[in-house]
């Protein structure tokens, strides 16, 4: 049973995040007309210190919190791909959000879709974008209800059974009420509590275990007793795995959808670039939590059998206050809201713009369509809390690994697309369809495990099945390409009216306003 102290604390910060997501109409301009842009990318208007907070509280989701230092307790240096990972998407978001926002912005795209209907003028190539992005990005939003439900139960805040569920409920359906009300303002302004929380009590938990261990090289000493030396090195078998899972995750990260809405908020890709140096920051703290799972070998936590991810969450209680220990987990659950909620608005925005105005009413009105998107946003959200309840957790785990590998299947048609218009649009869709089939089966065949193996004999070498994929479907696609135009096969039905270089021009970047 969870300590008073402890639950007050747990209380006031979720309450805290609530009453600041009613501020959240406070950044809305009262002379705006109801329109997707405005509701899904609050009017393009978020500068670089609120670019940051959302941007960042958005990609280091509470699940990340949870299974890296998980994975660093059941499995030791591997966890920490994540960390490379995370630093590789900060060049790669300098140049590709930046870039990718000045697009979206003079032609009016909302999603990734738009932009791959206007570059390619393929309806079938854009809807499959648009579909990816929706598949990869429920698992995932389920997985927030998952981490919140796995760390509260570790520290005694959640209560089991009926209640506990109810409470889990109640917790997204005002993150619900929020989101319908103020779109992508909610879960900004809620980011800030993210940061503050987030940093504050892992600053608090990192001092309590240096001091109680008396450095860092006890903890790493302790854990390496309990794992063995080997297991906090990579060994040379482990590297390629290591290196192909930190560079395919960062590149498949820039695909999801909610982190292009986050990225597309911004009122310039000055602001994107500045951002993009600014977001080690948040590297930095995924380190550290991993660090904390090492911490719990040393200090003798034993999790539950395959629930590695309570390992730091039954360390906090151990070691901190009650009320610090309330902080802790109530910064976990704020760190679900803000990425559960851009999650949500994404995944209603590409269905609204790349399937509802393009196949059922194309002569829907703005306001018609921020009601519809407002409706699926709410859909996407109940849908999530009836996957955690009516599956296996392990369900959302795998689905989310595959979401990984599917998602990265789109790179060359929104990322190779900025950068030439060369890909044949029926190709692109080859190869999408290639990698989609031979992503999920190399997973699959493997347990649900995202590193396979590749090659036979005693040593086949080991890599992650998602740039295996995407190395597959960039053959086809290339190779598709040189046939069909050989064939002069022509490209689209709008393509013609494309130039045959997308350029972007340079533009003022004074405001959000800027036209």
């Amino acid at each position: 049973m969870a300590d008073g102290a402890m639950t007050a604390t747990f209380l006031a910060v979720i309450g805290g995040a609530s009453l600041l997501a009613v501020t959240a109409r406070r950044l809305r301009p009262v002379d705006r007309l109801p329109s997707l842009e405005g509701w899904a990318l609050a009017d393009r208007s978020l500068g670089p210190g609120w670019t940051w907070l959302l941007l960042g509280g958005t990609i280091f989701t509470a699940y990340t919190f949870t299974a890296v230092p998980g994975l660093a307790y059941g499995n030791g240096a591997p966890a920490f791909f994540a960390v490379p990972y995370t630093v590789i998407v900060c060049p790669l978001a300098f140049v590709l959000l930046s870039r990718l926002w000045s697009v979206a912005r003079r032609h009016g795209y909302v999603t990734a879709a738009d932009f791959v209907r206007g570059r390619y003028g393929s309806p079938p190539l854009a809807l499959v974008v648009a579909l990816t992005g929706i598949l990869a990005t429920m698992p995932y939003l389920a997985l927030q209800l998952i981490g919140i439900r796995a760390v509260l139960t570790a520290g005694g805040v959640h209560p089991r059974g009926v209640a506990g569920d109810l409470v889990l409920v109640a917790l997204f359906a005002g993150l619900a009420v929020a989101t319908y009300r103020h779109g992508l303002r909610a879960p900004t302004v809620i980011s800030a509590l993210k940061a503050v929380a987030v940093f504050v009590s892992l600053t608090a938990v990192t001092w309590l275990v240096l001091e109680r261990f008396g450095g860092p090289g006890p903890v790493f000493d302790g854990a390496a007793a309990r794992l063995g030396d080997p297991a906090l090195l990579l060994s040379p078998a482990q590297q390629p795995a290591y290196a192909t899972l930190a560079l395919g995750s960062a590149l498949a990260l820039l695909m999801y959808p909610h982190v292009l809405t986050a990225g597309f908020a911004a009122d310039g890709p000055r602001t994107l670039r500045k951002v993009s140096v600014a977001l080690p920051a948040w590297t930095g703290l995924l380190a550290l939590f991993g660090f904390l799972g090492f911490a719990a070998l040393a200090a003798g936590v034993r999790a539950p059998r395959g629930g590695a991810e309570a390992a730091v969450p039954m360390l906090v209680d151990r070691l901190m206050p009650a009320p610090l220990a309330g902080l802790v987990f109530a910064a976990i659950a704020v760190g679900a809201l803000v990425p559960a909620a851009v999650m949500s608005i994404a995944a209603a925005t590409s269905f609204v713009r790349n399937v509802y105005v393009e196949y059922v009413q194309p002569t829907a009105t703005p306001k018609r369509q921020v009601r519809i998107a407002k409706a699926v946003s709410i859909t996407a959200k109940a849908g999530a809390v009836a996957f955690v309840f009516g599956l296996r957790d392990q369900d959302a785990i795998n689905l989310q690994l595959l979401g990984g590998v599917w998602i990265l299947q789109i790179f060359p048609a929104v990322a190779v697309g900025l950068f030439t218009g060369r890909l044949h649009p029926r190709a692109l869709l080859a190869g999408w369809a290639v990698g989609m089939v031979s992503g999920t089966y190399l997973v699959v065949r493997e347990g649900f495990s995202s590193i396979v193996p590749l090659g036979t004999g005693a040593g086949p070498l080991e890599i992650y099945a998602g740039l295996a994929a995407l190395l597959l479907n960039l053959a086809v696609a290339v190779a598709g390409t040189a046939a069909l135009t050989r064939l002069g096969v022509p490209r689209g039905a709008d393509s013609t009216d494309l130039p045959p270089r997308l350029t972007v021009r340079r533009r003022p970047e004074t405001g959000a306003n800027n036209p």
